[in-house]
Formats: C-alpha cells, sequence, structure tokens
C-alpha cells in the first residue's frame, strides 16, 4: 500500500480547486487533497496540525494575503515543508517579492492537463527527499 500524501491546496476560488484536487489525485493515488478557499484556514490546519500536511500549494492572488505573505507564515510554523506556487502570475515577480527565500516549485496555470501530472510528480519528489 502506498503511504497517502497530504496536500494542502489552496485557492480562492472553488472550481480550480475541484479541478485541481480532482487531476492531482488521478495522477497519485498516493494524493490526498485538502482544499482551501481561505488562508486563515490553511494558515490554521499548518499551525494546529502541521504533521498532517506533507504538502502546500498555494495561488499567488488572493483576498487576504498575497501567496507571498502566506508562504512566509506556512515557513514560520514549518520551515521544511514542500511549497508550491500554482498561479497565473509570472515567476520572475514572485522570485523578486521572495528575495533570498525560496519555494519548492512554481506551476504556472493554463489550459492542458499535463501541468497536472508534472505537479503530481514533483509532489512526490519533494515530499521524498
Amino acid at each position: 500500500m502506498t503511504e497517502t500524501i497530504t496536500v494542502l491546496l489552496v485557492d480562492e476560488d472553488q472550481d480550480i480547486l475541484d479541478i485541481t484536487a480532482t487531476f492531482l489525485e488521478r495522477e497519485d493515488e498516493a494524493l490526498d487533497v485538502l482544499p482551501v478557499t481561505e488562508t486563515a484556514t490553511a494558515l490554521e490546519t499548518v499551525q494546529e496540525q502541521p504533521e498532517r500536511v506533507d504538502c502546500v500549494i498555494s495561488d499567488y492572488s488572493m483576498p487576504e494575503m498575497t501567496g507571498v505573505e502566506f508562504f512566509q507564515s506556512v515557513r514560520e510554523v514549518d520551515p521544511d515543508v514542500p511549497f508550491f506556487f500554482f498561479t497565473g502570475r509570472d515567476r520572475q515577480q514572485i522570485e523578486a517579492e521572495l528575495g533570498e527565500q525560496s519555494v519548492t516549485g512554481y506551476v504556472q496555470k493554463g489550459t492542458g492537463t499535463e501541468r497536472y501530472a508534472d505537479l503530481a510528480t514533483e509532489i512526490r519528489d519533494a515530499v521524498d527527499a
């Protein structure tokens, strides 16, 4: 039996959450996606149950805080959890805002399903590392 990898997926758009969760779980049966629309709820999950979260995937543009602010808050609780941005935002713009900090990876939102296969592989690799 494959060990379950719990992925905290954060995006304010419920449709994107549903599609992303479905495709990721299809790509890798070990992935258990926990979709959350609010960064406060997601951060609470990381703070109260850090052992439950094996990986975090976040959009950049959200109403309560930016993805970078959310990333920094997650890093204060768990500096080692793999963290990916799944966003339409330009990677260089996010990297400039991150400065010296770095995330595990970036995946560009858009059409096509191959991005989910790539993201599932990157999640598996990051968690296994």
